[in-house]
């Protein structure tokens, strides 16, 4: 039998998109489900805007379809944001105050985070600028001076 380079990424997904709906519900503490898909839709497509190269296509492996699809579909700009400027730009494509855009950011992300697992997640963190640790509810620790 021959082995495919590509078999790691063929891997099906810990949860459902239910599921994930259903835990950045609970961890943003969301009163209906159709507001954390509004969340999750929000974010993803947004760091579908920031991540690049075998990160994007290994994060997309892991995601249930419909999350991975919405993350895809997106273009990665040309100009990288930091974390903070991450948040003030899904808060200007809503209209939406920064404070609740940070909270739904933080809360989809965690769900990210757990399906990416520790080890693309710290890869993923390296690739894109400072400012997203956090999002994804890891601690940043800035180099020694």
């Amino acid at each position: 039998m021959m082995s495919d380079w590509r078999a790691p990424l063929q891997h099906l997904p810990v949860m459902t998109y239910e599921q994930m709906l259903e835990k950045v519900r609970y961890e943003g503490a969301y009163p209906t489900r159709e507001r954390a898909e509004e969340a999750v839709r929000l974010v993803l497509a947004g760091l579908g805007r920031q991540l690049t190269g075998d990160e994007r296509v290994e994060l997309a492996a892991r995601l249930p379809f419909e999350a991975a699809r919405i993350l895809t579909a997106q273009i990665p700009d040309t100009q990288p944001l930091t974390g903070w400027a991450f948040v003030k730009d899904l808060a200007a494509r809503t209209s939406a105050p920064v404070g609740p855009t940070r909270w739904d950011t933080g809360s989809v992300l965690a769900a990210v985070a757990v399906l990416a697992g520790p080890d693309l997640l710290t890869r993923i963190l390296h690739r894109l600028p400072s400012g997203y640790a956090l999002l994804f509810g890891r601690a940043e620790l800035a180099p020694a001076a």
